[in-house]
């Protein structure tokens, strides 16, 4: 898995009894359904942008292309936001998905 936030790393440190039951959650729902890794990961990533997280579509634009996701279904993933919660909301996600290609050294569209 790629590089976690320091920030996270932080807080499992000074409460690893909190970062294992939140692991072992994750993996719960995880296991809990027919969804591949990769699929589970452009849901998140619908939902982090939904839900106007930065960080969260960061993480999940990562977490998708580790988990064999293209770019191009990055950007799809972002597009279906479009007649749910609008185009500023939907630019704005993709914008963050961009930041993550950038740094990945994918061209941006």
């Amino acid at each position: 898995m790629g590089k976690l936030p320091k920030r996270f790393t932080a807080f499992v440190e000074t409460y690893p009894r909190i970062g294992a039951a939140y692991r072992e959650l994750g993996d719960a729902v995880a296991d809990a359904g027919p969804l591949s890794n990769k699929e589970r990961c452009l849901v998140k990533l619908g939902l982090a942008i939904g839900a106007g997280l930065e960080g969260g579509t960061h993480s999940q634009a990562r977490k998708a292309l580790e988990a064999g996701a293209t770019p191009e279904e990055l950007r799809h993933a972002a597009l279906q936001a479009l007649t749910t919660i609008g185009f500023p909301n939907m630019m704005r996600g993709l914008s963050w998905i961009e930041d993550v290609l950038g740094q990945e050294g994918e061209p941006k569209s």
